[in-house]
C-alpha cells in the first residue's frame, strides 16, 4: 500500500517508518512546518527536519515539507486563546490532530494515499459484525494517546495508521537503539503541539496581555492577593499563584470580575467533583447509544493520564450529558474534553467538551440541567 508517513524527527515516527518500510509498504514521509509565534522554541524546527532527512536518507524514501503555519494559527492556537480568554482550558493537542495532522493535511497530501500513518500511541480495530473502524487503546497506558485522538472523525480515522500503537514505549526505544537510528537518544517532545516547551505564561501574555485581579478564599470571600489575570490560571491549579500558607488551589473563576478563586488544604473538596457536564458530544465511528443513553456504564478521562475512571453517562438532550462518576475528580476544568470509553476501556468512543451552567463563576459542584426543565 501507498502510506503518507508523517514524521516529526522523534523517535517514535521514526520508528513508525521501520515497521512501515518492514511491512512492504510503498514510503513517502512528510515533515509538517509550523513556526512559533516569536520565532522561538524548545527546539528549532531545523534540527527536527534534519533528523527527518537522516531518517528518509537511512530507508531510501522520498521526503517533502507541507507548511500549515497559516492553518495552525487559524484553527488550532486561534481557538486556544479564544478558549482561555473566556476563562475556560482549551486542549491545543486535541484540536492539533484534529484539524492539522488529521484535517489540512489530508487535504493537502494525505488523499494521494491509502492511509496516513503517525507515531501515536494507538491502534485500529475492525468489528466483524459491522466492519466498521473503531479507535483502540494501546498497550502501554502510560503512553496511550488515544485521548488526542478523541474529535477526529470517522473519515480520519478509516484513513489513519498506527505502525507502534501496539508496542511500549521502551520497546520502541530499544528498537530504535538497535536499529541505530540517528535520532535514538533523542528526548521525548514536551509541550504544546507543534510548539515544543514553550514559557506558557509568556505565551499567553503576548497574546492577551495583563489584567490584575483579587485572588479570593473561596470559603470566607476573603482577598488573599493578585493574579494578572484570570487567563493565566485553571480549574486545579495549584503552582504558581504566589500565595503563602499553602497549599492553595484554583477552584472557580468569574471573567466578569476578574477574580479567581481557591481553597486551600491537600483534603479541601472545593477541588474535587462527580458530575461532570458536558456539550457538543463527539462519537467518532458511531453513536453507541442512539435511542437511550440513561447511566450507562463507561469509563473517562478528564485529563493525559494512564488512569481511568468507572462513570456512568446519562444524555441530557441532543448533544448534552452528564456524567457521574464513582469517586471525586480532581480539577474539572471547563473547556477540557471528557473522553469517553467502553467500561474495559479497550475503545475511545468519543469526547464532549466539560461545562458549566454559569458561564461567569465556574463552581466544581453545580449540577447540569436538563433541557426540559
Amino acid at each position: 500500500m501507498r502510506i503518507a508517513a508523517l514524521i516529526s524527527g522523534g523517535v517514535d515516527s521514526a520508528v513508525a517508518v521501520h515497521r512501515l518500510v518492514e511491512q512492504g509498504h510503498d514510503v513517502s514521509l512528510f515533515y509538517i512546518r509550523i513556526a512559533s509565534d516569536d520565532g522561538r522554541g524548545d527546539c528549532s524546527a531545523e534540527e527536527d527536519l534534519e533528523m527527518c532527512r537522516l531518517i528518509a536518507s537511512r530507508y531510501g524514501l522520498p521526503l517533502d515539507t507541507v507548511d500549515l503555519n497559516k492553518e495552525y494559527w487559524e484553527s488550532v492556537m486561534e481557538y486556544a486563546l479564544r478558549t482561555v480568554r473566556q476563562g475556560l482550558t482549551p486542549n491545543p493537542d486535541i484540536m492539533c490532530n484534529r484539524f492539522i495532522k488529521f484535517g489540512y493535511f489530508e487535504e493537502r497530501r494525505g488523499y494521494e494515499f491509502d492511509y496516513t500513518a503517525t507515531g501515536h500511541y494507538a491502534r485500529t480495530l475492525t468489528d466483524p459484525a459491522d466492519g466498521l473502524v473503531y479507535l483502540a487503546t494501546a498497550p502501554d497506558p502510560v503512553k496511550d494517546q488515544t485521548d488526542f485522538l478523541a474529535r477526529i472523525s470517522y473519515r480520519q480515522l478509516s484513513h489513519a495508521m498506527f505502525p507502534i500503537g501496539d508496542l511500549p514505549k521502551a520497546e520502541v526505544r530499544r528498537m530504535a537503539m538497535e536499529l541505530n537510528l540517528p535520532n535514538a537518544r533523542r528526548r521525548d517532545s514536551q509541550g504544546i503541539c507543534f510548539l515544543g516547551k514553550i514559557n506558557y505564561n509568556d505565551f499567553i501574555r503576548r497574546h492577551l496581555g495583563e489584567r490584575p485581579g483579587p485572588i479570593i478564599e473561596i470559603e470566607s470571600g476573603r482577598k488573599l492577593g493578585e493574579h494578572r489575570g484570570y487567563w493565566f490560571h485553571t480549574i486545579g491549579q495549584r503552582k504558581g499563584l504566589g500565595l503563602s500558607g499553602g497549599p492553595w488551589y484554583v477552584v472557580g473563576k468569574n471573567i466578569v470580575d476578574n477574580a479567581v478563586y481557591v481553597s486551600g488544604g491537600y483534603g479541601t473538596l472545593r477541588q474535587y467533583g462527580r458530575t461532570i457536564c458536558l456539550d457538543e458530544m463527539h462519537w467518532i465511528t458511531r453513536d453507541p447509544w442512539p435511542d437511550r443513553c440513561d447511566a450507562e456504564p463507561i469509563v473517562f478521562k478528564n485529563r493525559h493520564m494512564p488512569e481511568f475512571i468507572e462513570a456512568t453517562l446519562t444524555r441530557l438532550g441532543q448533544s448534552r450529558y452528564v456524567i457521574e462518576s464513582s469517586q471525586p475528580v480532581q480539577g474539572i476544568a471547563p473547556g477540557q474534553f471528557a473522553v469517553i470509553y467502553t467500561p474495559d476501556g479497550r475503545i475511545c468512543l468519543g469526547s464532549g467538551i466539560i461545562t458549566t451552567d454559569d458561564p461567569r463563576h465556574f463552581k466544581l459542584t453545580q449540577p447540569c440541567q436538563n433541557e426540559s426543565d
